[in-house]
């Protein structure tokens, strides 16, 4: 059962008000006449003791009474059924403006929902934070609420904006120190004098400083797409595709492409990373024996990618969680940075577009992208 607005809900209430006190205004005028005219038209006519004697005086005695209270009701009636024609047209007229003075007094209300519901309904939490409500009038209350508001968002877009620059900042200044680590463990293992425990050990921390590189680029480039994309040109997901799986080793596993053409606008290296992602992710959770299989086509206005593979099983309810920073499903993925997908949904948000996971039956995962298909009479700078 759908509720009353409150611009309803006011109207009601100042339509209500406005005819009881019409209602009180006619009882009280009809009262008033009543009282005026019963004394005079009561004592119409001689007094009994100068009534002259015989039948025509007192005829004529009775008829002047009858006549006076004859006049008596029509005026009363006729000042109730005139008075609530009167009082039903007035009360209209004050409901109808009573309806646009509430729904003026509204409109800022209005301004402010409309404003918080893009803010809520941006791609990313932190998108549209740098909109502001930035309401003119007198400083009554409603504009009192809003400038809270516009207070209250620029605090937290200055805060967003602080996390990025701290985990760019963060991201960059780590990137010289395993530099310079991964050279000190290359020049050490290749030592003539080197023994194997060294080029065992050299090993270990190579494979170790190449995971901490994969997760700080992980980071800059998920700090680099949430600024949003700038430079946008003409990119084939097909030559995507079929670039990033001819160049990628699955052994052990049977890859398949089929490959439909799928026009988008985009950075073409953000659009390798998806791709490139999604598809080192089906083959990193796989299973051995197993397979994977990419797609590209267009459906509607939109320009479709799907990754389907085989492996673990993965309940539909921890899919959410593969798409969120260092959020990993079962013990197997503990190899991983945990950025992969995550990277993979910041991208396709840059690019204004929407990507799904859904468990596949036997196991493994149904991963589809969906991007805003490219106009044919865009400019043409192919990839």
């Amino acid at each position: 059962m759908s509720r009353l607005t409150l611009r309803s809900r006011l109207t009601i209430v100042y339509g209500g008000l406005f005819l009881l006190a019409g209602l009180a205004l006619l009882a009280v005028t009809y009262i008033l006449v009543r009282a005026q005219t019963i004394g005079p038209f009561t004592f119409t006519g001689h007094p009994p003791e100068t009534i002259i004697a015989g039948r025509v005086g007192v005829a004529a005695d009775q008829y002047l009474v009858q006549q006076a209270d004859e006049l008596r009701q029509s005026t009363m009636a006729s000042l109730l059924t005139q008075g609530a024609v009167a009082l039903a047209l007035v009360g209209g007229v004050a409901v109808l403006l009573g309806w646009l003075v509430a729904g003026r007094l509204l409109a800022p209300l209005h301004r402010i929902t409309e404003t918080a519901r893009r803010i809520a309904s941006a791609p990313d939490a932190d998108r549209g934070l740098h909109e502001r409500i930035a309401l003119p009038g007198p400083a009554d209350e409603v504009k009192e609420l809003a400038d809270t508001f516009d207070t209250m968002l620029t605090r937290l877009d200055h805060a967003f904006d602080g996390q990025r620059r701290f985990v760019a900042n963060a991201a960059h200044e780590l990137r010289m120190p395993l530099t310079l680590n991964r050279s000190l463990v290359e020049v050490a293992m290749h030592r003539p004098a080197a023994s194997d425990d060294v080029k065992q050990l050299g090993e270990v921390l190579l494979d170790i400083n190449a995971r901490h590189e994969r997760l700080i680029n992980g980071l800059l480039l998920l700090a680099r797409t949430e600024h949003g994309i700038t430079d946008r040109s003409y990119v084939d997901l097909s030559d995507v595709t079929d670039h990033v799986v001819g160049e990628t080793s699955a052994e052990g596993l049977t890859a398949t492409v089929s490959t439909a053409e799928a026009p988008v606008l985009g950075d073409a290296l953000l659009l390798e990373r998806l791709v490139r992602n999604l598809v080192d992710n089906a083959i990193r959770h796989n299973v051995a024996g197993g397979w994977l299989h990419v797609a590209t086509d267009t459906v509607a206005d939109r320009a479709r990618l799907v990754v389907t593979n085989t492996g673990p099983a993965v309940p539909r309810y921890e899919i959410p969680a593969l798409f969120e920073p260092f959020r990993r499903a079962g013990a197997e993925r503990v190899g991983s940075t945990g950025l992969g997908l995550s990277i993979v949904r910041a991208i396709v948000r840059a690019h204004g577009g929407l990507v799904t996971a859904e468990p596949r039956e036997g196991g493994g995962l149904v991963v589809t992208v969906l991007l805003p298909l490219a106009l044919t009479e865009a400019p043409l700078v192919r990839r």
